[in-house]
Parts: structure tokens; sequence; C-alpha cells
């Protein structure tokens, strides 16, 4: 529980409620039915990816104070640090889900062109319909991941598993990407929203003050910071630090930089301020997260 007093949701914890489920490790969770998912009526803080599709019936929940409803065939998408509330299924609902941890998804992502960008207009539009042959086709990629995470005699399992959410991600992402396609007349905050976005991920190994962005975006840093949180739910600080974790965290599991390495690339001043910031950030020390 953190200090906010919401309920922490990620795969770990959904292990202990649902314990004979298919996991691998505590990075990935799949749900073959809404009510297995832990979620409730109490606030709870996503910390993780989450990504449902309802089959039958209809839900409700609210997502950062914001209620939306769910139907046949739609697609929700609830991103890590999103505070979730008021889950209510009807009776007829039916539904599954998948939920993975933030370092799963990373790595799943790194390499895949546009995606992290795409996942980023679920945060003001976390719900929307497929067709159903595309329904279908979502029932297709969930049911053989399962049958390969359930499948624990398999030298590749989460090889395997991870290259068929990649898969499904692109699917999903093109969903996302037709719907920008179709709807370009956005909203001038969704649009600086985007540009910040992409100027985060291109300079925040370099750039980390509110001010310096938006000199570069031709605003003021308090209008920036109202509009970023104002679509996203999150303030341009929370960004700037979301995607400076990441990439430590990235380098951390998958490559043999030392700590000190990592904070020269990263630009910090020394070795002993990247990890105060990391472990303020993240709840442990570098060398205690690439031990993990």
């Amino acid at each position: 529980m953190e200090k906010s007093g919401a309920i922490i949701v990620n795969v770990s914890q959904a292990k202990e409620v649902m314990p004979h489920r298919s996991y691998i490790d505590d990075d990935l969770a799949l749900f073959s039915s809404f009510e297995e998912v832990p979620l409730s009526t109490e606030v709870r803080k996503m910390n993780c990816l989450f990504v449902a599709l309802c089959l039958e019936g209809s839900a409700q929940y609210t997502v950062d104070t914001k209620e939306h409803m769910v139907h046949k065939y739609d697609v929700i998408v609830v991103n890590n640090g999103q505070v979730i509330s008021d889950y209510m299924l009807s009776r007829d609902c039916k539904g599954v889900a998948i939920m993975g941890s933030n370092d799963f998804f990373a790595e799943i992502i790194k390499e895949v062109h546009e995606i992290s960008q795409l996942f980023l207009f679920a945060y003001a539009h976390p719900v929307f319909s497929l067709k159903p042959e595309k329904a279908g086709t979502f029932m297709e990629y969930f049911n053989l991941i399962r049958q390969k995470v359930d499948d624990q005699e398999h030298h590749f399992r989460r090889e395997l598993a991870m290259s068929l959410l990649k898969a499904m991600i692109y699917d999903i992402g093109n969903e996302i990407y037709q719907r920008q396609v179709a709807s370009p007349k956005r909203t001038r905050a969704e649009m600086i929203f985007n540009k910040f976005i992409l100027l985060v991920k291109e300079n925040f190994r370099t750039e980390r003050r509110v001010g310096w962005y938006g000199q570069q975006l031709c605003i003021t840093p308090k209008y920036l910071s109202e509009t970023v949180k104002q679509v996203s739910r999150r303030t341009p600080n929370e960004w700037i630090d979301h995607y400076v974790t990441l990439e430590i965290r990235v380098l951390l599991k998958n490559s043999s930089m030392s700590i000190k390495e990592i904070a020269e690339k990263l630009h910090f001043p020394n070795q002993s301020f990247l990890g105060k910031y990391f472990k303020e950030h993240v709840g442990m020390s570098p060398s205690k997260y690439r031990r993990s």
C-alpha cells in the first residue's frame, strides 16, 4: 500500500489472489474471465500494463477519476501509474485480460518502432471498439499465448510468450494507429502532449528540466504542466522520470555496463546521485535491482 492509500495492482499481487492461473514469474498473467481479475470498487493503482477484451455484457470502471463504460468487443487499456476504481460487471459480462509487468512489457517493445508512442493514445482513449473479426483475432492470440504459458515443460516458454505478445501488440497498435488516422482533428492539448512525449523520448538522457521542454514547444512551463496533466493525468516530471528509470532498468538488466557507466551515459553528476534517484523512483538500489 502506498502513501495515497491506493492498493497496488501487479502480477505478483494477482498471483496471491488467484494462484492457480496462467503466469510467467511475476511478469505476465492471463485471465480467461473478468471475474478473476484482481480489481474491485476500491481505489487501486496499476503497477503494470493491463489490456482486456469484453466478449459479452458490459462493465464500468473509473480511471484517474474519469468513468468509462465497456461493451461487447471493446478493448480496455490501462497504463502503468493510472488509478482505477469502481470496477463493476454486469451479470452477463464475459471477457479476457492480460497483465504485464513494466519490465516485461518494456523488453517486448524495446525494438518495436512507434508502438510505445501509439500506446500513449490510450491515456486519452482507454476504451475502443473492435470489429467482430478483429475481436476473433485477439482471442486467437490470447488462447495461443495462454496455451504456451501453461506449457511448463516448454524450454522457450517465456521467449515464445514474448514473441506472441509482440505480434499481438502490433495488431492492437495498428487498431490505435487507424483511429489516429481516422481522427486527425486532435485537440491542441493532445497535440502538445504528443510533441512533448516525442521530445522526451529523444532528449531524456540529457535534458530533464520541464522549462527546457516548454522552451522547445514555445510555451511556458506552467502551461506545459497543465496541458500534460490534463491529457495524461501525469505531470511532465513524472513522464521524464518514467523514461529515465525505464532506461536505467533496461541497461541494468540487458547490458554489462557498470552503474558508473550508466550514470555517465544518462548525464547524472555521479554514481551516487543516480543511486539515490533510482531508489526514490523504483524502491531499491540499482545493484539490488540488477541482482533481482
